[in-house]
């Protein structure tokens, strides 16, 4: 396989190769509310993470227009090699963690943090954030009034992408399977690319997340 699967410094640094600035914004909201973090510490790739293993997009030969050299006409034990090097582990903490909460009978929320180009094949995209949610939308409604009520965001409902059976893998297994209450958050990457920005949005997700969290328990108990 070519060293660092054929592609060089630019375009593994590209959104391409990983979510920018994302993971800042979800260690500091994790901070701030004492929640688990779990983040992927490899190029989505060498395997997309938030894939069902095996399908078609775990591993790619093309990412948007860049060709991937080191994934083409890669063998069925190389992809399942990569599936256990670089997904099985996260996979297995997620679970575990999540195993333990319901053990000790904790209330859990799953928050599914990304973030997006501003631009994507040319399209430009006017959303500062994005909503996400499948089957149950009830925890990403409540978010989406919430965010919408911040003066000057251009708020995405299921915008830039939405949830599927196909084209993710945590809130499908980890959310919806287990019957916990789920969203996930886009945030355009230009936003984010500095610790201003960074602190902005974790700072706006630590005060939202929340209330929004304790308006859906609210509800659901008829208060």
């Amino acid at each position: 396989m070519p060293a660092n699967l054929g592609l060089d410094a630019a375009e593994r640094e590209r959104h391409i190769g990983w979510d920018i600035g994302i993971c800042a914004v979800s260690r500091l909201v994790g901070e701030a509310l004492d929640a688990t973090v779990i983040t992927q510490n490899y190029s989505r790739l060498a395997i997309d993470c938030n894939r069902m293993p095996g399908s078609a997009t775990s591993i790619v030969e093309i990412s948007e227009l860049t060709t991937v050299p080191g994934n083409i006409a890669l063998g069925e034990a190389q992809k399942n090699a990569a599936s256990q090097r670089y997904s099985s582990p996260i996979t297995r903490r997620s679970r575990g963690e999540l195993a333990q909460r319901r053990q000790a009978g904790r209330a859990s929320a799953l928050v599914a943090m990304h973030s997006f180009t501003p631009v994507f094949k040319s399209v430009a995209r006017p959303w500062h954030v994005g909503v996400l949610y499948n089957r149950d939308p009830r925890f990403a409604h409540v978010l989406l009034k919430r965010l919408r009520g911040q003066h000057g965001l251009v708020v995405g409902d299921n915008e830039p992408y939405s949830v599927t059976d196909a084209s993710d893998y945590t809130i499908p297994v980890h959310g919806e399977q287990r019957g916990l209450h789920h969203v996930a958050i886009e945030i355009r990457q230009d936003l984010i690319t500095d610790e201003r920005g960074q602190r902005r949005w974790a700072e706006l997700f630590a005060r939202l997340l929340p209330q929004a969290y304790r308006q859906l328990v609210a509800v659901e108990a008829g208060d």
